[in-house]
């Protein structure tokens, strides 16, 4: 049975390689299941998700949790990852040291605000596709409204120093927010010029300004463009559509396997 949602991590392994997109999303094949960063990101996703929705007495409370959902995520590992040690004893120090930032980090950036959802879920018609009913899914991190009347839709990301400029206008990668936004404001009837949207990069090596926010923008033109592959992407998955991207080998876990040669 064909499933009828998409993601927009699914979008993007489609785009990076359509065979990768089949052993994965369609044979169902085990491919990356995570590593010391990974659990690191989740377990502060965690803490910033909890901190937004005010399940803590304040931060003593929000370091233990990360570090009892750190300890969490490392065992969830395959059994047979092997761990840097070097790495964890200094990760654990440094989500105790990142998380304190974070939301005096957007008390600065946005002023005075008030959250409208943590994790927000979204499940929405694509309507720009017709041949067959297919929604999108996603998760938004936050989503804040300040008192102009903005919403502002963030999306954690968790990293060691941070992006340069070209990794900050990545198409690929600014398409996450668009999609958010534009599935939000069609979840609530929002007009989408109301909806800005911006990363957030928790930095774990950094010894200081920790947290940056910087906005993407997310106009009219880039959406039609992000939504066109959206479409694109759909109509050649229906169509089975399977063909290899060598320029993409190099960072895919099948590659050299007995499912990609």
């Amino acid at each position: 049975m064909q499933k009828n949602h998409i993601s927009y991590s699914e979008f993007k392994i489609w785009k990076e390689c359509p065979w990768r997109h089949k052993l994965q999303y369609i044979d169902k094949l085990k491919g990356f299941q995570g590593n010391e960063y990974t659990a690191f990101g989740t377990a502060i996703h965690d803490v910033c998700e909890k901190t937004a929705r005010k399940e803590f007495s304040g931060p003593a409370h929000a370091k233990l949790l990360f570090s009892k959902r750190f300890e969490e995520e490392l065992k969830s590992l395959p059994k047979d990852h092997s761990f840097n040690e070097k790495l964890l004893k200094e990760m654990r120090v440094q989500g105790k040291d990142l998380i304190p930032e974070i939301f005096p980090a957007l008390d600065d950036y946005f002023g005075e605000y008030e959250v409208v959802a943590a994790e927000e879920r979204l499940y929405e018609p694509i309507k720009e596709y017709a041949e067959s009913e297919h929604n999108f899914k996603g998760f938004i991190d936050l989503v804040i409204k300040t008192k102009d009347g903005k919403y502002h839709v963030i999306d954690w990301k968790t990293c060691s120093w941070g992006w340069d400029a070209r990794k900050k206008n990545d198409k690929m990668i600014v398409y996450q927010l668009i999609f958010y936004k534009h599935y939000l404001a069609l979840k609530y009837g929002i007009d989408p010029s109301n909806v800005e949207t911006h990363f957030a990069l928790l930095k774990r090596t950094a010894k200081k300004n920790r947290v940056e926010i910087f906005k993407v923008t997310s106009g009219k033109k880039r959406t039609e463009n992000a939504l066109k592959m959206l479409k694109n992407a759909l109509y050649y998955i229906n169509r089975k559509f399977t063909i290899k991207n060598r320029l993409s080998c190099r960072y895919c876990d099948f590659y050299k396997t007995e499912h990609c040669t």
